[in-house]
């Protein structure tokens, strides 16, 4: 039971970083006009978003597939689950939050970045559930042959 809830722990994780990523590319003329801010800082911000996001997660994800999972190959079924709940969390977020002002919405090739986030995002995850798991693997090889 307890990696069934680590599984959907660690998908809903996945699915939220990617969920950030889409909402920032979005709605960037919503940010704009709610903040006020300046076009250039805007961008200037959900770029250093992103960067920081880009960086920070796979060290965050192989850390948590690498301390929940030790090795068991229950952390690659969150390669695959965390795809309903991106779709869940978009749902839910244009539900509360619906585009009522035309010019805030995203314009078309925001649509083409987000299609090809959503084709290498599984492979990324399966990536870094590989190496963290891939190395739990070795230490056991090791400690099985002392």
């Amino acid at each position: 039971m307890k990696t069934l809830l680590r599984v959907n722990m660690l998908s809903a994780l996945y699915a939220f970083a990617l969920f950030i990523s889409i909402e920032l590319q979005v709605n960037v003329y919503r940010i704009y006009r709610v903040t006020g801010w300046e076009g250039d800082a805007v961008n200037s911000v959900i770029a250093a978003i992103h960067l920081v996001g880009f960086i920070a997660t796979p060290f965050l994800f192989y850390f948590l597939v690498r301390k929940w999972f030790e090795g068991r190959k229950a952390g690659y079924w969150s390669v695959i689950l965390w795809l309903p709940y991106v779709i869940l969390f978009v749902f839910i977020f244009a539900t509360l939050f619906p585009i009522t002002y035309g010019g805030d919405k995203a314009s078309p090739a925001t649509g083409l970045i987000i299609m090809g986030q959503l084709i290498t995002y599984p492979f990324y995850l399966l990536v870094i559930t590989w190496i963290g798991s891939a190395e739990d693997f070795a230490v056991e090889e090791i400690k099985s042959e002392e």
